[in-house]
């Protein structure tokens, strides 16, 4: 074996060794000030949607949310544990608000339009996250882990195959295709609504909304 090899193995495992020595030092986000990962939060929506996001750097992130680079390599290691963080945290909280006003409501029809009314409402208040979260490509979407999050996928999905146990939304596709179809319409919607930058907000026009998607998904009637 010729000495570079031996060389570039050694570097190998230490580099190996480094990276897994910096994920163990990474301070709990739990440690670090509600107020703090506030701006960061605020930081990361602005240079995200604003910038090429392999373009934005630590020391930016640094600099825009007022806090030393030494914190952020302390609670997130790196740029892309910060944005997926953040990301994660924002989508969090949407989760939690879909699956509260999901409480209490039988019809199907109901249940999807109360989903959809509150999605829209994120759109109208989130802009920036909105612009951020259609820049992570396909490969990077999995790293959110509210992607994950069997809860809150599983909700949704339980309201569409009880919709189609109903006879009420279609049934002639699978139920992930129905799922497909909620999402592409809100996402895509969602990001023209910010790129146009429309002064009217998308729940202005929710009925008419809700019915174009109403109609995509619901089981047609027998002629």
């Amino acid at each position: 074996m010729s000495n570079k090899s031996v060389t570039y193995k050694a570097k190998s495992k230490d580099k190996k060794e480094t990276d897994i020595a910096n994920k163990k030092t990474i301070a709990p986000l739990s440690k670090m000030r509600p107020a703090t990962l506030d701006s960061i939060e605020k930081a990361v929506h602005q240079l995200f949607s604003g910038e090429n996001a392999q373009e934005v750097t630590m020391i930016q992130i640094a600099k825009m949310a007022n806090v030393s680079l030494q914190t952020l390599y302390k609670y997130f290691g790196d740029k892309h544990t910060v944005f997926h963080t953040i990301m994660d945290r924002v989508l969090g909280r949407l989760a939690v608000r879909m699956m509260d006003h999901l409480q209490g409501i039988d019809s199907v029809e109901d249940r999807i339009r109360k989903t959809l009314w509150v999605v829209f409402d994120f759109v109208d208040n989130y802009p920036d996250a909105i612009m951020v979260l259609t820049s992570v490509s396909a490969s990077d979407i999995r790293k959110i882990s509210i992607y994950e999050n069997e809860n809150l996928i599983q909700a949704f999905i339980s309201v569409l195959h009880d919709g189609q146990s109903r006879g009420v939304l279609n049934d002639k596709v699978p139920l992930y295709i129905l799922f497909d179809v909620f999402m592409g319409f809100v996402m895509r919607i969602g990001m023209m609504q910010v790129i146009r930058k429309s002064p009217t907000p998308l729940n202005d026009n929710f009925d008419d909304l809700f019915q174009i998607l109403w109609r995509s998904i619901s089981k047609p009637e027998v002629n």
